[in-house]
């Protein structure tokens, strides 16, 4: 066998791998910026898509506490036609939803249309009869009172705050609220216990709050309209599917998802800009990484040259500035998972977004963003990174690599 055949002939995987591993540390300052590079950019990458699931999440949960529910129970006719003839038949089936994993309350609303009256001003409006315990747990309104406090009984209304301007009502006085019954029309006179201001257009600008009694007696209602229930963030679509298997026929419950509205459209939109915008973070993230390597190469080229007047066959220079692209890269890319999703998970459990929101929601009250703003978590970021950081080392192959595997030994050797 002659000698150049020897030198082209393939090289174990494991010598290659200790020599690369080697390198690394004799290079320690590179080394170390380069792994600082990709951890950087895996952070960056989960950070990132935390904010954006987490941001689109609070948006949508904050409907659900304040407008909506997280997950909503009601009749199927009730969907298509929220009339209070389209009712709950009974609600015997609310004491079998205390078995179903991630429920951890449920309470009965009642919506029906009516006429505020004030000693000064009529208008429409459209009711909540609440089970007032019960919304302590369900929506954030309670915490809400910019004047009086909460209800405690029948006999009492809460209002929007924009509500009570328009009508020209204080706490303490009382409100008559005007509604058509299954037994015919009914009035009742409502003492104003409290105001509320949220800071959310929707509710603000409308939410007329009764006690669950007063509504079934204007309504004739003898249930309930919906029957709302609480669940942990992220979990709404999971646990409305198994709460829809103990429903009875023609009762049907969603998750809040299934329930925002108009403002689903948006919230796709920002997803879809969201990942247009990652093709271009994920760009910059990877050149960033193939450049430093580049850089790195260029600065070995004497050392290059040397190991290839030495017998490496040029491929084997190419393969050997590769893998070491490679092996940096892996321990920049799980420093930066322990980081990212350290970093996720504080965002996700403390309401550090929340303060930074706060001018913006007061800003935008109909955009529905609450002053609670968090991450998420997801097993997905780590392939989002570890496409970042695998389209690094392809770019690593393709140019710093090559130019390995292009050095003459003569030229390179003389190069400072």
């Amino acid at each position: 066998m002659t000698k150049t055949t020897l030198l082209q002939a393939p090289v174990p995987a494991a010598p290659l791998l200790r020599l690369a591993w080697r390198n690394l540390w004799r290079h320690r300052q590179r080394t170390i910026l380069l792994l600082l590079v990709v951890a950087y950019a895996t952070f960056l990458t989960i950070a990132y898509w935390s904010f954006v699931d987490g941001y689109s999440e609070s948006v949508v949960e904050s409907y659900g506490r304040y407008i909506s529910a997280p997950v909503r129970v009601a009749a199927d006719a009730w969907y298509e036609d929220p009339d209070p003839e389209n009712h709950l038949a009974d609600l015997a089936f609310v004491q079998a939803l205390a078995g179903v994993p991630g429920v951890r309350a449920a309470s009965p609303r009642l919506h029906f249309p009516a006429l505020l009256q004030s000693a000064y001003v009529t208008q429409g409006a459209e009711v909540v009869g609440v089970d007032p315990a019960g919304e302590l747990a369900l929506s954030r309104i309670p915490s809400k009172m910019a004047e009086g406090r909460w209800l405690e009984g029948p006999g009492e209304v809460v209002l929007g705050a924009d509500v009570a301007r328009r009508i020209d009502a204080r706490v303490g006085e009382t409100v008559v609220v005007s509604a058509s019954s299954l037994a015919g029309p009914q009035a009742m006179g409502l003492r104003v216990v409290g105001i509320a201001r949220t800071g959310v257009a929707a509710v603000d600008q409308t939410a007329v709050i009764v006690h669950l009694e007063d509504a079934r007696r204007l309504t004739g209602v003898p249930t309930a309209t919906v029957v709302d229930l609480d669940v942990a963030r992220g979990a709404e679509a999971a646990v409305a599917a198994r709460v829809q298997a103990r429903l009875p026929a023609g009762v049907v419950a969603r998750g809040v998802w299934d329930l925002v509205g108009p403002i689903k459209t948006d919230v796709e939109a920002n997803r879809i800009f969201a990942h247009v915008l990652a093709v271009v973070v994920y760009a910059f993230a990877a050149l960033a990484v193939s450049s430093t390597v580049f850089v790195s190469v260029v600065e070995r080229t004497r050392e290059l040259g040397i190991m290839g007047a030495l017998g490496v066959t040029p491929r084997r220079l190419g393969r050997l500035v590769t893998l070491e692209a490679l092996l940096t890269c892996a321990l920049g890319w799980l420093a930066g998972l322990a980081l990212g999703y350290g970093v996720a998970w504080l965002l996700a459990n403390y309401n550090i977004l929340g303060p930074m929101f706060a001018a913006i929601s007061a800003g935008l009250p109909t955009a529905g963003l609450s002053e609670e703003v968090y991450g998420a978590v997801r097993a997905a970021y780590v392939g989002y990174s570890g496409m970042v950081i695998a389209a690094a080392v392809v770019f690593s192959a393709l140019v710093p690599g090559r130019r390995a595997s292009r050095l003459d030994p003569a030229t390179a050797m003389r190069t400072e």
